[in-house]
């Protein structure tokens, strides 16, 4: 309650307009419902980011991330924080199903709040990452939301699941594993298929890759995997590992507006022609 009270202050007091529950998807539901976060002036066209939440799949709402808007409309950017159906009710496919058709809403609709319908960039944390990152490699998702694929960037912020075939094959069976065979299913082949490393060859965009230096070990080694295996392939990445930081934190911490992530992110999408 405290975080929502602050958050109407401070967007209010930087003239940042906040369009809530916008349904992405055409039905009644709240998980396919954004929230969009604009600067109240006359500039058009400006830079849109897509931020997808974490949460291992099965947690997480587009309300927590109200600061990371703001911020982010502040630098003169539209930012659109989105919900999406979580586990047990649906697997990954549905999730980036959905994550696909709120790309294609803001594609359709965003120039209304002043963003570039031509400059749209996705960005992710932790399942959010691997979330962003599939439906950017794998064509199927946009194809079946009846576009092509619009997205002008990708900014992965400590994305977990990369490949989640390798992760689930080699990880402890714990709580986590339990849980995240919920999202994927107990067969192998479904793990290598909701893995967006092995579609890794379709990607064609700028990246800008950031992990903590103290956060899972799967997430460093697959971070770096796709940080060479894009360098081989010739695409624009830019990868920061980010001194004494765990996983969390690597979000928690835009909730400052000085936080250097910002800096750095700002300059990629204006390095992206």
């Amino acid at each position: 309650m405290i975080l929502a009270f602050l958050g109407q202050i401070f967007t209010g007091s930087a003239q940042i307009c906040v369009e809530k529950n916008i349904n992405y998807a055409g039905n009644t539901y709240q998980a396919n419902t954004l929230n969009i976060y604009h600067k109240k002036d006359s500039v058009k066209s400006k830079d849109v980011i897509v931020f997808v939440h974490g949460g291992s799949w099965s947690s997480g709402k587009k309300e927590t991330y109200w600061w990371l808007g703001r911020n982010l409309a502040k630098n003169d950017v539209v930012s659109v924080i989105i919900n999406y159906p979580l586990a047990p009710d649906v697997t990954y496919k549905e999730m980036a199903a959905a994550t696909a058709q709120a790309v294609k809403w803001v594609k359709d609709n965003i120039a209304t709040y002043g963003g570039n319908a031509n400059r749209i960039f996705i960005m992710g944390h932790s399942a959010g990452g691997h979330l962003a990152e599939l439906i950017n490699s794998d064509p199927q998702y946009f194809a079946t939301a009846g576009i092509a694929n619009p997205i002008k960037g990708v900014i992965l912020n400590d994305p977990f699941g990369l490949d989640m075939e390798e992760y689930l094959t080699k990880a402890e069976k714990d709580d986590y594993y339990t849980d995240f065979l919920r999202t994927f299913s107990k067969e192998s082949k479904t793990w290598q298929a909701g893995s967006p490393l092995f579609y890794v060859k379709n990607v064609k965009n700028p990246h800008l890759i950031f992990y903590g230096t103290k956060t899972y070990e799967a997430i460093q080694i697959q971070s770096e995997r796709i940080y060479k295996t894009l360098l081989a392939q010739q695409i624009p990445v830019k990868l920061e590992k980010i001194e004494g930081k765990k996983h969390v934190p690597m979000i928690s911490q835009m909730i400052w507006g000085s936080n250097s992530l910002y800096k750095t992110i700002l300059n990629f999408l204006k390095e992206t022609k």
